[in-house]
C-alpha cells in the first residue's frame, strides 16, 4: 500500500480545516476541484464554504454546482418597518366597546388604515376612540354592496367582508377581545412587524426545518438540507397565536375551563406540504392580492354563536386555503406573533354545548379536504377555488 502523498495529505489538512479558509482563488483549478469533491464526499459543503469555492470563479466548480442543482441560499432582509400603503387591519366587532381594545393597540395601528366591520346582528353604537384612520362598515353597507348574498357575514363572519373591501396587499385582522402581550426579553409584541415578517420571507413547505424558520434572525437550514430547497416559496398565510384562554371546543372547554396558556413559543414553523391544521381567525394575516379569493366563511353551523367556541367558519375557511396554497406551491407560518387573549368569554354556561355539531362536521370535513384533488390547470386561487366548489356539489 502507497503511502499518501504530500499533496493529498495537504488537501486533507485543508478539507480538516475548510470552514475557516478565507480564499482559494491563489490555488490552481485541478487542486480546487479535487478539495471541492473531497468536500462534497465529507458532507462539509455549507453555504459559507460554498461561496468560498464559487469566489475562484473555476468554471468546472460552477457547473458542477449547476448540474447537482445546488442553490445558494436567499437572505431576506427581515422588515422592520411596511408600508402603510401595503396593509390593511380589519377588526370584527362584536361587542360595542372598543376603546380599551383600540387604546392597547394605538402604538402599532395608529399610522395604518383599519377597516372595522359591525356585527349586523348587533344594534348598539360602537364606541371608538379617535386618532385612527378607519372605516366602519355597517349591515347598511354590506347589504349595499352584496344585495341578496347567500353568505352570512354575521358574528364572526363579519370579518370577511372586511377582506372583501380592502385594497391593500396584505390584510392582518385581530379579534376584539385580544390585546398586545409581552414577549419573553419583556418587550410589547408587534403584531404587525412579526405578521410582515412572515409573509415577507420564504416558507420551506417541501422539507422540514427542525431549527424552525431558517430565515429568522440567528437560524438557518440544518445539516442535510437540501440546497436545491433553501430558496424557499411566497408565503401567502401567517397564522399567529394567542396566550391565556385557549381556543378549545366547547366540551374541552367544559372540560378544562380553569387552564390557560402561560408558554411563550418563541418559535415560526411552516406547516408541511400536505399537512391540514386549524386555522383560528383570532390571529391572522395573509397576502390579499394572492390568497384573497379563497379567505371566505363558506361553511356555517345551523347553530352558530357569538363565541370562537362555536363557530367553525374559520376552520373551514383555514382548510380551504392551505389546499390552495399546496396546489400552487405556495407557504402557511404558524407561530409567533402573540397576543392575550381575553377571558371574558370563559365564565359561559358552556354546558349545553356537549352536542356540538362541528364535532361530527368535522369528521367528515377533513376527509374531504385530505382527499381533494384540484386539476392542474388551476393555477390561480380562483381557478382553485372554483375547482373546489364544483367537488363539493
Amino acid at each position: 500500500m502507497r503511502p499518501p502523498s504530500l499533496l493529498s495529505l495537504t488537501l486533507d489538512s485543508a478539507l480538516l480545516h475548510i470552514a475557516h479558509i478565507a480564499d482559494l482563488s491563489h490555488l490552481p483549478d485541478h487542486l480546487v476541484i479535487d478539495l471541492f469533491r473531497r468536500t462534497l464526499s465529507a458532507g462539509k459543503l455549507t453555504e459559507k464554504v460554498l461561496k468560498l469555492f464559487l469566489a475562484t470563479g473555476c468554471e468546472e466548480i460552477i457547473l458542477a454546482v449547476q448540474l447537482l442543482n445546488i442553490k445558494q441560499p436567499i437572505v431576506p432582509v427581515l422588515p422592520t418597518r411596511c408600508s402603510e400603503s401595503e396593509v390593511d387591519i380589519v377588526i370584527a366587532a362584536l361587542q360595542p366597546n372598543l376603546t380599551t381594545f383600540f387604546e392597547a393597540w394605538r402604538p402599532f395601528f395608529s399610522r395604518f388604515h383599519i377597516i372595522v366591520v359591525k356585527d349586523p346582528d348587533m344594534a348598539e353604537n360602537l364606541q371608538i376612540p379617535t386618532g385612527f384612520d378607519l372605516k366602519v362598515y355597517t349591515k347598511s353597507d354590506i347589504n349595499g354592496v352584496l344585495g341578496a348574498s347567500s353568505i352570512n357575514f354575521s358574528g364572526h363572519s363579519c370579518r370577511y367582508f372586511g377582506y372583501l373591501v380592502s385594497r391593500k396587499k396584505y390584510v392582518i385582522s385581530i379579534d376584539d377581545n385580544c390585546l398586545p402581550v409581552k414577549d419573553t426579553a419583556g418587550s410589547t409584541v408587534d403584531v404587525v412587524a412579526q405578521h410582515m415578517a412572515n409573509l415577507k420571507t420564504p416558507a420551506t413547505p417541501f422539507f422540514f426545518n427542525t431549527l424552525y424558520d431558517p430565515y429568522r434572525k440567528g437560524v438557518d437550514f440544518v445539516r442535510g438540507y437540501p440546497f436545491s430547497l433553501r430558496e424557499g416559496v411566497e408565503c401567502m398565510l401567517s397564522c399567529g397565536l394567542w396566550m391565556h384562554n385557549a381556543d378549545y371546543d366547547p366540551m374541552t372547554h367544559v372540560v378544562k375551563r380553569n387552564q390557560r396558556n402561560t408558554t411563550y413559543v418563541d418559535a415560526v414553523m411552516t406547516v408541511p406540504l400536505g399537512a391540514m391544521l386549524p386555522v383560528s381567525g383570532i390571529n391572522v394575516a395573509f397576502n390579499r392580492d394572492v390568497l384573497g379569493p379563497a379567505m371566505f366563511p363558506g361553511l356555517r353551523l345551523q347553530n352558530e354563536g357569538k363565541h370562537r367556541w362555536d363557530t367553525l367558519e374559520d376552520i373551514w375557511n383555514g382548510l380551504c386555503a392551505k389546499v390552495v396554497c399546496d396546489s400552487l406551491g405556495y407557504g402557511v407560518k404558524t407561530g409567533l406573533p402573540y397576543v392575550m387573549r381575553s377571558d371574558a368569554e370563559a365564565g359561559k354556561a358552556l354546558e349545553s354545548l356537549k352536542d356540538w355539531e362541528g364535532v361530527k362536521v368535522m369528521d367528515d370535513v377533513l376527509p374531504f379536504f385530505q382527499s381533494l384533488k384540484l386539476s392542474r390547470t388551476a393555477v390561480t386561487v380562483d381557478d382553485c377555488v372554483k375547482g373546489a366548489s364544483w367537488n363539493c356539489t
